[in-house]
Formats: C-alpha cells, sequence, structure tokens
C-alpha cells in the first residue's frame, strides 16, 4: 500500500523559507505529478503548487515568485522550496500523489494524501 510521508515543516520567522519534502512508500510504479496543498483554520484546503512529468508547473497567485515545487520521479519524491514566507502562509501543508502510471503533462489529484505537515509564520 503506498504511503506519503512528509517532513519539513516547523516555525520561521516572516521572510525565511523553509523546505518541505514528501515521500512515497510501497509504490511499485512510479509519480508522475504531484501537488501540495494547505488548509489555514477555518479555511477550505487549496492547492498552492503542482507538477507533472511533462515539466508543467503551476502555482497559486498567493505563492507565485516565492514557492518552487521540485521533484524526482525516480525517487518518488517531491519537495516544495517556500521562501519570504509570509504569516498568511501559516496553515497545514499536505503532498498529494497522482495515481496514473505514466507519463502526464497535468496533475490529477486522487485519494492519497501525506499526513500533513504544520508551517508557521510568525515573529
Amino acid at each position: 500500500q503506498v504511503q506519503l510521508v512528509e517532513s519539513g515543516g516547523g516555525l520561521v520567522q516572516p521572510g525565511g523559507s523553509l523546505r518541505l519534502s514528501c515521500a512515497a512508500s510501497g509504490s511499485n510504479s512510479r509519480i508522475y505529478a504531484w501537488g501540495w496543498y494547505r488548509q489555514a483554520p477555518g479555511k477550505q484546503r487549496e492547492l498552492v503548487a503542482s507538477m507533472a512529468s511533462g515539466g508543467t508547473r503551476h502555482y497559486a497567485d498567493s505563492v507565485w515568485g516565492r514557492f518552487t515545487i521540485s521533484g524526482d520521479n525516480a525517487k518518488n519524491l517531491v519537495n516544495l522550496q517556500m521562501d519570504n514566507l509570509k504569516s498568511e502562509d501559516t496553515a497545514v501543508y499536505f503532498c498529494n500523489a497522482d495515481r496514473r502510471t505514466e507519463p502526464v503533462s497535468w496533475f490529477q489529484p486522487s485519494d492519497l494524501w501525506g499526513q500533513g505537515t504544520q508551517v508557521t509564520v510568525s515573529s
């Protein structure tokens, strides 16, 4: 059974940086597309960044220019580099893996979620 395990969350001051990682275990095939979501208290979960094996990357307007998604298909690993963090970036961050088993040009979310990692931006 495939599991996603996230790491890298924590407390950071405004303007600081954090790098989140998400690794898949138990998968016999590569993961070709990923998404990073976040959910702040009292708000809906939102997609902040996604990437696909064809090279397509998308970012929410609120994080464009500050967040960078990257990954290694061979290692079933995805990262989210977050720079110039703001207090409004405070949330629990979740990774999501596309279940399709061949190279794709866009991210399709699935029921495969990580456990979430808390990011708190505060002085």
